[in-house]
């Protein structure tokens, strides 16, 4: 149990640090990035560290956060 705690916190770790490159982005590119690697952390979770529920996780994850960008109303300026 304490290998599968490193391995989730080291993947958190390099996907923030994956993230915060992601400076010249769109914002539909982003959410997809970020829904990406919040999915793979889950998968990874959900299914006790699988190689596949983490790319499938991750997958379902970048489809979701793309598509976040269509069903969130846009703020005025």
């Amino acid at each position: 149990m304490m290998i599968f705690g490193k391995i989730t916190m080291i993947t958190l770790l390099i996907s923030c640090l994956a993230l915060g490159a992601c400076s010249n982005l769109s914002t539909r590119q982003k959410n997809a990035a970020t829904g990406a690697a919040i999915g793979g952390v889950a998968g990874a979770v959900l299914t006790g560290g699988s190689a596949l529920g983490t790319v499938g996780g991750a997958a379902i994850g970048g489809v979701i956060g793309h598509g976040v960008d269509e069903v969130i109303p846009k703020k005025k300026k």
